[in-house]
């Protein structure tokens, strides 16, 4: 069985997303794993209803190295194959992208590398993209560097962006496609197809 840890912060939609695809059978594996820095999460209470083991890691009051070896220690002890960041919002040392290299993927609310980088995270970048009067966004699913939003990407998905679009209601149309591009990527990834070369330049067989 294809073992998948996720990362989140927040209300876990896109956590929601693979769950519901490895319910389904889309994905050939289980969330084995759910890890939050906010007790207050509600991505904690999706995993317990889908019956993963969900973990309420606190990074306060210690060093960011110290808490990514207390999820590392976490992550190491179940065998998982695969991490997903999925609205996580904490910013990496060196360590941990390092240990995970190619083994940890991020979902970003825009087509990167355009919009991407520190700052850039949740409603400021649909910000962004309307006032650049950009005509499409969409979201990348890429792997995850040491460099924020830095790392190859795997896959991506457009959107078009309306005259009438405001922040919110583009949000909500990059959401939709997030809820399918990510599960899409996690499939990939459990199916053996994507093949990451020591440049991590990456490749998907069968797309």
């Amino acid at each position: 069985m294809y073992r998948i840890a996720v990362l989140a912060s927040g209300s876990g939609t896109d956590l929601q997303s693979i769950l519901d695809a490895c319910d389904s059978g889309q994905i050939p594996g289980k969330v084995s794993l759910v890890i939050s820095n906010n007790h207050d999460a509600f991505a904690l209470e999706r995993g317990k209803k889908h019956g993963s083991e969900v973990l309420y890691i606190d990074h306060r009051g210690k060093s960011r190295e110290a808490h990514e070896k207390e999820m590392s220690a976490a992550i190491e002890a179940r065998n998982i194959d695969l991490i997903v960041l999925a609205g996580y919002l904490r910013i990496f040392t060196l360590y941990f992208p390092d240990k995970y290299k190619n083994r940890m993927i991020n979902i970003h609310p825009a087509l990167l590398p355009k919009y991407g980088g520190k700052g850039m995270h949740g409603m400021n970048v649909h910000e962004a993209v309307i006032a650049s009067g950009d005509k499409e966004s969409g979201c990348t699913v890429h792997l995850v560097t040491f460099e924020v939003d830095g790392g190859s990407a795997v896959g991506q998905m457009k959107v078009p962006v309306l005259p009438d679009d405001t922040p919110e209601t583009l949000q909500a149309r990059v959401l939709e496609a997030e809820h399918i591009l990510l599960p899409l990527v996690v499939q990939w990834f459990a199916e053996g197809n994507v093949e990451i070369t020591p440049d991590s330049e990456v490749m998907v067989k069968g797309v």
